[in-house]
């Protein structure tokens, strides 16, 4: 059998060819280097973006924290909502008997705030602050008495537009000066609501920034409370600050441009140009790359927080308490000398011998019902807090008379 022959221009040999290994390598590592310099980029820009203050009570946002639900519900009850956002802006827009209708306006100075609020025959503040308190002389904070730091309260004043609001969840409650109506008051003389005269105008102030929101404006009288406070008068301005129409010049930050030398920008690029003809000597020069099994080993806090994380976006407030519940019980157990397995029941009498209180709270605590929502859970975990800390404190001066 004669041997076979070649074809013109086909090689004899039927090796497959090499591959071109270093262009491709160094081809990887230049996209590398490129998606770093545009995250470096982004961050930069992120970092040197000055923060919104237009998320709050925005009356164009539909997001939970906007109020674009209050503010379509004023404009149904005949009320035009006129949504500016400059102080200039809002001084020509204000007629006579117009209501100005503003956020704690962060961003402006002290006499800035002033002459705005001069401009207006009727002013409702949304959300407070200490500062806005002493500048209006209007009273000042008092401490929440109410389950999760909200007060459960009626309106009780003598203010006819708010006779028929009902009850609300105050976010804050304050002690009206002399001069000042408060309106739905707690049991210890605390308002939430305060109306005053300044000048010849009427300043509501309230903390709503929860209240008015549009997650919870359909919660208690909420809806009826922003309608008593907005759609008094038929032309409400509504200024959405921002730091852009703030005149704190002083206090503004540097620019990461100013806080940085000269010679660092030239010393990052200089570094960028050493990595890439580092990548491009010594790129081709690795051998392929080898898959090899490797242990994996996960920390317990990675394991831990990645359990908080899926516990909370379930919004499962049951499950969470089980596992708050059960760590407090294991610490319990161990600083009463217990079984680690020791029942709730066994930790609460332990506990309750050593603390000298009713078991049957201590029963309830450690293995009662679960809570209901995020509220309770709250209150759950700092009760539990209080009673680890409890037992620590009589142990220490049993050990140390």
């Amino acid at each position: 059998m004669s041997p076979a022959v070649s074809a013109p221009g086909v090689p004899d040999s039927t090796a497959a060819p090499r591959p071109q290994g270093r262009r491709g390598n160094v081809r990887g590592w230049v996209l590398v280097v490129a998606l770093l310099i545009g995250i470096a980029l982004l961050s930069l820009r992120l970092v040197t973006t000055a923060p919104s203050l237009e998320g709050v009570l925005n009356p164009e946002s539909p997001a939970p924290g906007g109020a674009k639900a209050v503010a379509e519900l004023v404009r149904q009850q005949g009320t035009e909502v006129e949504v500016v956002r400059s102080r200039t802006a809002a001084g020509a827009a204000l007629d006579p008997g117009s209501t100005l209708v503003l956020t704690d306006p962060v961003a402006l100075t002290d006499d800035a705030v002033l002459d705005l609020l001069d401009e207006a025959d009727r002013v409702v503040l949304l959300s407070t602050s200490a500062r806005m308190l002493e500048l209006l002389d209007l009273g000042t904070g008092a401490a929440s008495t109410g389950a999760g730091g909200l007060d459960a309260v009626e309106a009780s004043c003598d203010r006819p537009e708010f006779a028929e609001t009902g009850g609300v969840q105050a976010e804050r409650m304050f002690e009206p000066a002399d001069d000042v109506d408060g309106c739905f008051r707690d049991a210890d003389g605390a308002a939430a609501l305060l109306v005053a005269e300044r000048e010849g105008a009427r300043i509501s102030f309230i903390e709503a920034t929860r209240m008015l929101s549009n997650r919870h404006l359909a919660e208690d009288g909420n809806a009826a409370l922003g309608l008593a406070l907005l759609a008094q008068t038929d032309h409400v301005v509504w200024y959405v600050g921002s730091l852009e129409d703030g005149d704190r010049t002083a206090d503004t930050p540097a620019t990461l441009g100013e806080l940085t030398p000269a010679w660092l920008t030239p010393a990052i690029l200089l570094l960028l140009l050493a990595g890439i003809a580092a990548i491009w000597w010594r790129g081709g020069r690795f051998g392929p790359l080898v898959a090899e099994s490797l242990p994996v080993t996960v920390r317990a806090s990675e394991t831990m927080h990645g359990r908080a994380r899926l516990t909370a976006k379930a919004a499962d407030a049951p499950h969470a308490a089980a596992a708050i519940r059960a760590g407090t019980r294991a610490r319990l157990a161990t600083r009463l000398a217990l079984s680690p397995r020791a029942t709730a029941e066994e930790v609460a009498d332990a506990a309750s011998d050593r603390l000298g209180v009713p078991r049957g709270s201590l029963h309830d605590l450690l293995g009662g019902p679960a809570p209901a929502d995020d509220r309770e859970l709250v209150e759950l975990a700092r009760r539990l807090a209080e009673l680890e800390t409890a037992v620590w404190a009589a142990q220490t001066e049993r050990n140390h008379p």
